[in-house]
C-alpha cells in the first residue's frame, strides 16, 4: 500500500506537469507547494526499496505526514480559491504587490508573465478544482500510507 501512495503522488507530479507543459495551465505559487510534500512521498516510496527493515516503520509515517501536509495545503488553496479566507497578497487579488513597481515596470509588455492568481480556478471538474482534488486524492494516500504502517506491525 506505501508503493501505491508513492505511486500516486508520483502520478499526480507528473499530472500536475501535463497540465502545464501540454495543457498551458501555469502554476500558482500554492500549487507549487503542493508539489513538493508529492516529491517528498514519492521519494519515501523509492526508498522503501533500499532502506533496511527496521526503518520501514519510520519512512511510512513520514510517507503519511507528506500526504496529509499536501492535502492540507489543497485544503487551504481551496479556501482561497472559493473566498472563504484571505490568501497571501503576493498571489491573491489585493494588488498590495504592485506597490514597489514603477511605471515603466507596468508598462513593460516584453517582460515575462509570471504571477498566475492563487484565488483564480484555472481549472475544475464536477464543481471541484484541482487544488480540491488535490487534498481528496492527498488524504486518501495519507490513509493508505497509515494502512501500510498498520500492518507492519
Amino acid at each position: 500500500m506505501a508503493y501505491l501512495a508513492g505511486a500516486g503522488s508520483a502520478a499526480i507530479l507528473l499530472g500536475a506537469w501535463g497540465f502545464q507543459y501540454i495543457g498551458g495551465l501555469a502554476p500558482c505559487p500554492i500549487c507549487i507547494w503542493q508539489r513538493w510534500p508529492h516529491a517528498v512521498a514519492a521519494i519515501l516510496a523509492m526508498l522503501l526499496l533500499a532502506l533496511p527493515k527496521p526503518l520501514h516503520g519510520l519512512t511510512m509515517a513520514l510517507g503519511a505526514v507528506a500526504a496529509a501536509v499536501t492535502g492540507a495545503i489543497g485544503v487551504y488553496h481551496t479556501g482561497i480559491e472559493r473566498g472563504w479566507w484571505q490568501g497571501p497578497d503576493s498571489c491573491t487579488g489585493s494588488g498590495d504587490a504592485l506597490g514597489g513597481l514603477t511605471g515603466t515596470d507596468l508598462l513593460d509588455f516584453n517582460a515575462p508573465v509570471t504571477l498566475v492568481m492563487c484565488d483564480d480556478v484555472a481549472w475544475s471538474m464536477f464543481g471541484l478544482s484541482m487544488a480540491s482534488w488535490n487534498a481528496l486524492a492527498s488524504f486518501a494516500f495519507a490513509a493508505l500510507w497509515i494502512m501500510a504502517l498498520r500492518q507492519r506491525a
